[in-house]
């Protein structure tokens, strides 16, 4: 499938689901960075929430590329990302993971740095740049459909990243990304078993 059309269907899915579930969805036509979609509560409340997409075509190991833009701070607490996996078959649902901004730097970051310093691995052998982060679709496996989530800012969020990557906070092999906000306080760690 073309990357182009691969990038339309997810961002027309993730509307479809903002439309049904009580927002106001707007693509924003590549004209505002951070941001495919801008959507509105439509409700008393008409708060505010910006969304960027990342859709994977059908494959046997999803995963998406989260390079420099992708590993940037949240500037509010309302910046989401949807992950998407389109389903191979027409007319079935792709799989969506809704993720706040700041957990996805962190993903990226962690996951990266574990890979690059992997025990047992020849120095030299992995040399990939940050730019070029790939974060697989087991690590969002806890944010699966949770768009009950875009209910609350982000930043009260509790973190739904696999159980075994809580240690790599601590680890100084990998550790956070300089300058994420957990570094000064985890949020509330709701550790999910899938790796």
């Amino acid at each position: 499938m073309d990357t182009k059309m691969t990038k339309s269907a997810g961002e027309h899915w993730v509307c479809s689901v903002l439309a049904s579930a009580g927002w106001g969805a707007a693509l924003t036509r590549d004209g505002l960075e951070r941001t495919d979609i801008l959507a509105v509560r439509a409700d008393d409340t008409r708060r505010m929430i910006e969304v960027q997409v990342k859709t994977a075509s059908p494959m046997l190991r999803p995963n998406w590329r989260c390079g420099t833009k992708t590993q940037l701070p949240s500037l509010s607490d309302r910046e989401w990302f949807v992950f998407v996996t389109l389903d191979s078959t027409p007319g079935q649902a792709p799989a969506s993971y809704v993720v706040p901004r700041d957990h996805v730097w962190a993903a990226a970051w962690m996951k990266h740095q574990a890979w690059l310093t992997e025990p047992g691995v020849p120095p030299g052998r992995r040399n990939t740049g940050f730019d070029q982060a790939r974060v697989y679709a087991p690590t969002w496996d806890g944010y699966r459909n949770a768009w009950d989530l875009l209910e609350q800012p982000t930043s009260q969020c509790p973190v739904r990243l696999p159980k075994a990557w809580r240690a790599w906070v601590d680890d100084p092999r990998v550790g956070l990304p300089p300058g994420h906000p957990w570094r000064n306080a985890l949020p509330d760690w709701q550790a999910m078993e899938a790796s």
